[in-house]
């Protein structure tokens, strides 16, 4: 049974950093490609960093500089850094994992077969 739980959400002010983590579970996580994902109210889901087996990053212009996406094997999880956080970062964020990169890109949905249940994170100004 595959299982992604994100934790370490929270409210930061303009500026501030967060570490997400997600606890991985029930299938091979050093082979598989991970990513991070998040969701504004009324907005679609887009992609904020991916990671594949041999430690390739991909970001969006949007978060690059700012976040960071790293895994540890030998705890199956994946974090994600976030510094310098910006009121348009608030969203929750979904853990994603797929057995291998396909025919999408790296930071569409599309790409995925697991989901996390999502952890909140939001910014003041």
């Amino acid at each position: 049974q595959v299982q992604l739980v994100e934790s370490g959400g929270g409210s930061v002010q303009t500026g501030g950093s967060l570490r997400l983590s997600c606890a991985a579970s029930g299938f091979s996580f050093s082979t598989y490609l991970m990513a991070w994902f998040r969701q504004a109210p009324g907005k679609e889901r887009e992609g904020v960093a991916s990671i594949t087996s041999i430690g390739t990053t991909t970001y969006p212009d949007s978060v690059k500089g700012r976040f960071t996406i790293s895994k540890d094997n030998a705890k199956n999880t994946l974090y994600l850094q976030m510094n310098s956080l910006k009121p348009e970062d608030i969203a929750m964020y979904y853990c994603a994992a797929a057995p291998r990169p396909g025919r999408w890109g790296l930071l569409q949905r599309g790409m995925y077969n697991y989901w996390g249940q999502g952890t909140q994170v939001t910014v003041s100004s």
